[in-house]
C-alpha cells in the first residue's frame, strides 16, 4: 500500500477533530463503563460493572445515528459496511486531557444503523493486577509454539494477551509483531522491538500480512482472532516454523476449543490438524469475567488452563477430547486448573462471593464439594 502525504496530513488532523459522538464516549469514560451501545429509538446504553444502563438523554433517531456514526468512519470502512453490513475500526477521543481508544463495531439491524464500542485501557496492566494465575507467566517464556486465549466477547481475552505480550516486552530482547483488526492496545517499547500493523490501514488483508510477517524476522506474533481456516492455518504454520504465536478464539472452555478449531476445516483434514495442534500448541486459556466483591475492582476472571503435556497431546491425537477435562484436573502440579478449581480459589480469596461462583459453575455439586475440601478421585484417562 502506498502512503500519500496528503492522506497522512488528513489522518493526523482527524485525530484532533471534535466529533459529535465524542460526548457519548466521554460519558462512558467518566462512568468507568466498558461498552457503549447505540440503537435507533433507544437512549445510548453503557455497560458499567457488567450491567447495562441507559444514559440520561432521549432516544437516538435514524438521522442522528447516521450522522454521528458516519462522521467517524473513513471511506474504506464505509465501503465495508455497505458491502458486508458491518465494520470494525478504532476511534480515539480526549477526556480531561487524556486520550482514550475505543474498539468500534458498526452494524446494520432491521434496516437501521447501530454501534457497539469497547473502551480500551490506556495502560496495559500486569498479570497479577488482572488477578490471573501465576502459571501464565510460564506461557510467555516459550521460544516457539502457540498460546490461545478462549472466551466469549467481553471476557477479557485481549487484555490478558496484551499483558502477556507486555511481560515479554519487559523481560526479553525480542521482536514482537502484531496483526490486528483493529489495533487495540498500544505498546511502549521497553526491551523489545514492537511493530503493530492494522489490517486495512497498514496492510491490505490478513493473508498478505502473514506473508510479509515471515520475512520480517519476528520472534513473537499476535495474529488476533482465529475466525476462519486461513487465519488458523497461517498461525499454526508460523508456530511450526519457530515463532511464538498468540491468538484468541471464541470457545467456552479449553477442551471445547479443540472442536472449535476442527470445525473450521473439512473432516478429511482433521487427523493432520490434530497432529499439528498436539505438537505445536503450548497452552489454551479459557476465561470469563465475573462481578468482584473486592473494593475498587469491578470484575475478575475465572480461568481454565490446559497445558499441552504428554497426556493432553496423546488424548488429542487419539481423538479422546471428552477426557481432556480429566487431564486438566490431574495436571494441577503443572499449572493447570479447571473452572471449578478457579472458582474455589476466587471464593476462598474473597474475590467473588459464593452466589456468583455457583451461578457460573459448570458443575455446582463439584464446586460445593471442592469448597468443603472434598477431593473427587479422577478415573484413569488413558
Amino acid at each position: 500500500m502506498s502512503i500519500d502525504i496528503g492522506d497522512l496530513s488528513a489522518k493526523f488532523s482527524k485525530k484532533k477533530k471534535e466529533y459529535e459522538i465524542d460526548k457519548l464516549f466521554r460519558a462512558l469514560v467518566k462512568l468507568s463503563g466498558s461498552d457503549l451501545h447505540l440503537k435507533v429509538d433507544r437512549p445510548p446504553v453503557v455497560r458499567v460493572k457488567g450491567e447495562l444502563q441507559n444514559l440520561n438523554r432521549g432516544p437516538i433517531d435514524d438521522e442522528e445515528m447516521t450522522r454521528i456514526i458516519l462522521a467517524i468512519m473513513d471511506e474504506r470502512n464505509r465501503r465495508i459496511l455497505n458491502d458486508t453490513g458491518g465494520a470494525d475500526f478504532s476511534h480515539q477521543c480526549e477526556v480531561d486531557g487524556v486520550t482514550w481508544r475505543f474498539r468500534v463495531n458498526v452494524l446494520q439491524q432491521m434496516g437501521h444503523l447501530g454501534m457497539v464500542a469497547r473502551r480500551i485501557n490506556n495502560f496495559i496492566p500486569d498479570l497479577e493486577k488482572l488477578h490471573l494465575p501465576p502459571s501464565l507467566y510460564e506461557q510467555c517464556k516459550h521460544s516457539q509454539g502457540m498460546v490461545l486465549l478462549a472466551g466469549v466477547t467481553g471476557s477479557g481475552k485481549s487484555t490478558t494477551i496484551a499483558s502477556m505480550l507486555n511481560y515479554v516486552n519487559r523481560h526479553y530482547r525480542k521482536h514482537i509483531l502484531t496483526l490486528e483488526d483493529p489495533i487495540e492496545f498500544l505498546f511502549t517499547e521497553e526491551k523489545c522491538l514492537i511493530n503493530q500493523r492494522e489490517i486495512g490501514q497498514d496492510v491490505v488483508d490478513f493473508g498478505i500480512g502473514m506473508k510479509h510477517a515471515v520475512r520480517e524476522d519476528p520472534d513473537v506474533m499476535l495474529v488476533g482472532e482465529m475466525r476462519d481456516r486461513e487465519t488458523f492455518e497461517t498461525a499454526i504454520h508460523a508456530a511450526e516454523t519457530g515463532h511464538l504465536v498468540f491468538g484468541t478464539i471464541h470457545a467456552s472452555s479449553a477442551p471445547s476449543t479443540i472442536g472449535r478449531i476442527l470445525d473450521l476445516f473439512p473432516a478429511t483434514m482433521h487427523r493432520a490438524l490434530r497432529s499439528a495442534i498436539a505438537f505445536n500448541m503450548k497452552c489454551i486459556v479459557a476465561q470469563k469475567l465475573l462481578p468482584s466483591c473486592m473494593e475498587g475492582v469491578s470484575r475478575v476472571p475465572t480461568v481454565e488452563i490446559m497445558i499441552f503435556n504428554a497426556t493432553v497431546r496423546k488424548l488429542i491425537l487419539e481423538e479422546k477430547d471428552t477426557k481432556l477435562s480429566d487431564a486438566i484436573r490431574i495436571g494441577i502440579s503443572e499449572g493447570m486448573q479447571d473452572f471449578t478449581m478457579s472458582l474455589k480459589s476466587l471464593v476462598e480469596m474473597k474475590k467473588i462471593d459464593r452466589a456468583t461462583a455457583f451461578e457460573v459453575a459448570p458443575n455446582v455439586e463439584s464446586l460445593k464439594m471442592a469448597l468443603k475440601g472434598i477431593e473427587v478421585k479422577e478415573p484413569g484417562i488413558l
